[in-house]
């Protein structure tokens, strides 16, 4: 028996039991270290009912820029099985080309008598120009790598990442710019005790009307079919007629245009840009995609919108009732141990990775 047993751990098996107790031990700790942290917060009354209203409000409106970034992410997983990491810059290419149209507007009577108008304008200019910037990036850096192993499409993103920051750096400067002033978003409103600002309101109720847009022309448009059938099959696709290059393309441009308009909710909501504004939150939507699972819609919009509640509240609800000091300049920190948590538990995220047969 002895024999039987050194030989099984001689073989590794003995490994997995011992891999299995440590990921228990974590989880257990971490949801310890969770739950002792919210208990002092809760009961300690550092902040008001109010002070915890607006964290939540802010966080689902971080979190609707976070999801509509992440879509792009996971479309392109969906179909191409590859991270573009320059989507991240396709987003801050949408938030400075925002500030531009936004500060040119600023000077017409349309700014001052029709500012939600001025916005929609805004909000269309941010769409094309991502969009734009996200199919010439297919067209050019990804697509003659199409059949080339994944690393070299990984790393060529990488470099498109490098490139579209310092060529939008090299034409519009270093500096942070602010973008103007809109007197038709000052203000806010209350809905069940919540007192939400009127900007973040714009961006919750565009975020989600994008959203359901997309999720409705993916499941219900004869495009979206195509745009499933070849994330299922590209050479199955293309036999039943299906143009994969035009489909792929499509992705990039739906893709594109949600990070067009996150970059305009976005510097709406935080009032600055720069060229560097793509980097963080870009990591955070591809966070957010695999939080909720990589290569599902829906998880993408679930993980965007959990991982920016969470990071509104992380900090004052756990590190502030553990008394770690400066809690919420850890707010990133926050985000990136939500997904290792959540990853720990499922880890093919909250709804799960979408899988084709071929790969299951």
């Amino acid at each position: 028996m002895a024999a039987k047993v050194k030989a099984v751990a001689a073989k590794g098996g003995l490994q997995f039991p011992l891999v299995d107790g440590f990921l228990w031990f974590v989880r257990i700790g971490l949801l310890i270290a969770i739950a002792w942290g919210a208990f002092f917060s809760l009961t300690s009354g550092r902040l008001s009912g109010q002070a915890w209203r607006n964290l939540i409000v802010f966080g689902i409106a971080q979190g609707a820029v976070y999801a509509l970034v992440a879509l792009g992410y996971t479309m392109v997983y969906g179909v191409l099985r590859f991270i573009n990491f320059a989507h991240g810059e396709v987003f801050m290419s949408g938030a400075v080309i925002g500030f531009f149209v936004t500060d040119a507007l600023s000077e017409t009577a349309l700014w001052e008598n029709a500012q939600i108008l001025g916005l929609l304008l805004a909000l269309l200019v941010c769409m094309v120009v991502s969009m734009s910037i996200a199919v010439l990036l297919e067209r050019i850096a990804y697509r003659p790598l199409r059949n080339s192993p994944r690393l070299i499409p990984l790393i060529t993103s990488i470099g498109a990442s490098f490139f579209l920051q310092y060529t939008f750096r090299g034409l519009f400067g270093a500096d942070t710019k602010v973008y103007p002033s809109t007197s038709s978003l000052n203000g806010r409103v209350e809905f069940l005790g919540f007192q939400i600002l009127n900007r973040q309101l714009l961006v919750i109720v565009a975020a989600s009307v994008i959203m359901i847009s997309l999720y409705l022309f993916v499941e219900k448009t004869k495009q979206g079919k195509a745009i499933r059938a070849v994330a299922e099959d590209q050479e199955i696709a293309r036999l039943m007629g299906i143009n994969v290059d035009r489909t792929i393309s499509m992705v990039f441009a739906l893709g594109g245009a949600m990070a067009g308009a996150a970059g305009l909710l976005y510097g709406l909501v935080f009032g600055s840009v720069n060229f560097f504004s793509g980097f963080l939150p870009g990591i955070k939507a591809f966070t957010s995609a695999v939080l909720g699972g990589i290569g599902n819609i829906a998880g993408a919009m679930l993980g965007g919108l959990t991982l920016g509640t969470v990071e509104s509240l992380g900090p004052s609800l756990v590190l502030a009732g553990l008394n770690i000091p400066s809690a919420n300049q850890l707010k990133d920190m926050i985000a990136f141990v939500a997904l290792v948590l959540v990853l720990i538990f499922r880890p093919t995220g909250i709804l799960g990775e979408r899988l084709t047969e071929e790969r299951t």
